[in-house]
């Protein structure tokens, strides 16, 4: 099933949803909690975020985000809105660099989190699947997009 990056679910009809799959909200805590763990570090993406030093918001927003994207509960929608991911972050500044250190902690996060024994395996395939065109669609600064899987980058 071919969906849009930025569309609210992404459930597919013939398996049963990711959130159910992976045990529910404990799931996406955590995730959010060791990607979040990563940003408070960093130099890059650290300056970006409103509420530094306290990301308490931005870890809730991603948390219900991710979960209703999943499949889980709607109340990010009832929160927020419809997520309209690419308007919500066009005022900072995301290039490549930013892209970069994005997926860097999203993606030790995922690894760190689908290590855990209560996870089946693959969801880390599925996970990045969907957060790698993400972090490049949310880009809002020009550079070399990242290549499609399978392919050289440029040399």
């Amino acid at each position: 099933m071919t969906e849009n990056p930025h569309s609210v679910g992404a459930v597919n009809d013939t398996a049963p949803a990711l959130f159910f799959r992976v045990g529910g909200m404990t799931f996406f805590e955590r995730l959010v909690d060791v990607f979040y763990d990563g940003i408070e570090t960093d130099e890059v993406l650290l300056p970006l975020y409103p509420e530094r030093p306290d990301l308490t918001g931005a870890r809730h927003r991603l948390t219900l985000f991710l979960a209703q994207y999943w499949g889980g509960p709607t109340t990010y929608m009832e929160e927020r809105g419809h997520p309209r991911l690419r308007m919500r972050h066009f005022p900072f500044h995301i290039g490549p660099l930013e892209r970069d250190r994005w997926l860097v902690h999203m993606a030790a996060a995922v690894e760190q989190v689908c290590a855990q024994p209560d996870v089946p395996d693959g969801i880390d395939d599925e996970l990045m699947a969907y957060f790698v065109p993400v972090a490049e669609h949310m880009r809002n600064d020009s550079g070399p997009p990242i290549p499609s899987p399978g392919t050289q980058s440029p040399r």
